[in-house]
């Protein structure tokens, strides 16, 4: 999870000249993704996992991306009509209260995916300043709310391209990871990488299935970002460009982390990379070239982040903003400035991720708690664009008569299939703390519906409601009362 490499996309009308070619669709998906999460995979994946369950981990997460980026590529072309990504999908084919939830979801993962990148640039500040401790301390959580709130201003005076931001961004974080890649290659031990390779020998990571289960939410977490072209396809110049984009972005980001965290694994073995401080690759460049590594690590991260935090604040603000145009969002959410600034969206966003750097400082709350929430939440809308995929596939909607749809459904299936293994490996901590977060999205939607003079609820809907708000009264008593914890 990133940011863009191209432009700051604005919310203001787009003209057939600043419209997105291939290119610059490619960079947004690559950049959307590569952010924080690669320059801490070595300890994240390590952390539960040894060489082979780590190995079996990316293969299932290269199947099941794969399968949600043809998803989008499919549903692009097939629906044109759809430009909002995700969460139009999701309401298009279950209507409205699942496309809410989607929307109100992917929300909820891009403002806590920004709360986790203040933690990880304080973190990795903390080379240089040891106060910042893991990005938790009090002095940390005042620099994340100064960056936070200069962030905020400079998207409030109108700022829409930022090229030389984005340039050095882009060569801050694609570099370094070019060069860890190298020299992985050349300090990388066959020994160090066999030792262990089934991770049975440590009994605290248990059985290689749960081993699997915990890189889940990580390889998850690098791949937010993976519908970044399809988000903002009613700027493509051409709509074939946005399935072309999301592969070339899915292919080249899943070589460098793959490669990135199966190197690390032969340079230190799993108990050392567990035991890391991330941004963990640091870590890993120190042990073979020295101090030079781990500075150079840091540095390209706090640079990257802050790019990231930059354009993905953009994004979070964007969600809302684009779901209160067509009434899934209460209409309090569309206002925007004279520069064309979302600013309501933006402010409560900013908000929330204000509160979450406090709650970071009295939970000690670490940087990988804080990933995993973000990647639990964003479970909605990638599951059911994955199932809307499939009833268009069963139905024959958007398709030619004679058509072979077979293939489709299968695919869309996988995604789907593959969403609800994340739902499972993610735990019931992270499920009970998502659960929290997406019951108060009810009161939004109820106020939409009012607003749009609809029907609140249908009765599936209104026992699904039911269901989440059970759920997350039983979900915050527990984290009461200590029975479960995601932080």
């Amino acid at each position: 999870m990133a940011s863009t490499d191209i432009e700051l996309v604005s919310t203001a009308p787009t003209t057939t000249s600043n419209k997105l070619r291939l290119g610059s669709l490619t960079a947004l998906v690559i950049g959307s993704m590569i952010g924080s999460g690669v320059f801490s995979l070595p300890q994240n994946m390590a952390t539960g996992a040894g060489p082979l369950a780590v190995a079996i981990g990316w293969a299932i997460t290269a199947i099941g991306m794969l399968a949600l980026v043809f998803v989008y590529q499919s549903l692009a072309t097939r629906k044109p009509n759809l430009n909002v990504g995700p969460y139009a999908y999701a309401k298009a084919g279950f209507g409205p209260f699942i496309g809410f939830n989607s929307a109100w979801g992917y929300w909820i993962s891009a403002w806590i995916g920004n709360v986790s990148y203040a933690v990880i640039v304080f973190s990795a500040l903390s080379y240089f300043f040891p106060s910042f401790g893991d990005g938790n301390t009090w002095q940390a959580v005042l620099g994340a709310s100064i960056l936070l709130w200069s962030i905020h201003a400079l998207i409030l005076a109108g700022i829409r391209e930022a090229a030389v931001i984005n340039l050095i961004v882009t060569l801050a974080k694609i570099a370094p990871i070019i060069l860890f890649i190298g020299v992985g290659v050349v300090a990388f031990k066959l020994d160090v990488f066999s030792l262990d390779f089934t991770g049975l020998g440590n009994a605290s990571l248990g059985s290689v299935t749960t081993q699997v289960k915990s890189t889940m939410l990580v390889t998850l977490w690098v791949f937010i970002g993976i519908e970044g072209a399809s988000v903002f396809s009613a700027r493509a110049e051409r709509r074939r460009d946005i399935a072309t984009a999301t592969v070339l972005g899915f292919f080249t980001c899943l070589a460098l982390y793959a490669l990135v965290s199966l190197l690390s694994l032969g340079i230190l073995n799993q108990p050392a990379l567990a035991s890391l401080k991330n941004p963990s690759m640091a870590g890993v460049l120190e042990a073979v070239v020295g101090p030079w590594g781990a500075i150079l690590i840091n540095v390209a991260l706090v640079v990257s982040v802050i790019g990231a935090f930059l354009s993905w604040t953009l994004l979070a603000a964007e969600i809302p903003f684009a779901a209160a145009k067509d009434g899934t969002m209460p209409k309090l959410f569309d206002r925007e400035s004279e520069r064309g600034v979302p600013w309501v969206s933006l402010s409560i966003t900013n908000l929330l991720v204000q509160a979450f750097l406090i709650i970071t400082l009295y939970a000690h709350s670490t940087y990988q708690a804080l990933f995993s929430i973000a990647s639990t939440a964003i479970l909605v809308p990638y599951i059911f664009s994955g199932a809307y995929a499939t009833k268009l596939a069963l139905s024959g909607e958007s398709y030619a008569p004679g058509e072979r749809r077979l293939a489709s459904m299968l695919v869309g299936l996988l995604a789907t299939v593959y969403g609800l293994w994340l739902v499972y490996a993610a735990g019931l901590s992270y499920l009970f703390m998502c659960a929290i977060l997406y019951a108060p999205g009810i009161l939004f939607y109820v106020l939409a519906r009012r607003e749009t003079g609809q029907r609140t609820f249908h009765p599936l809907e209104a026992l699904l409601a039911v269901t989440l708000v059970a759920v997350a009264l039983l979900a915050a008593y527990d984290m009461w009362t200590g029975i479960v914890s995601p932080f």
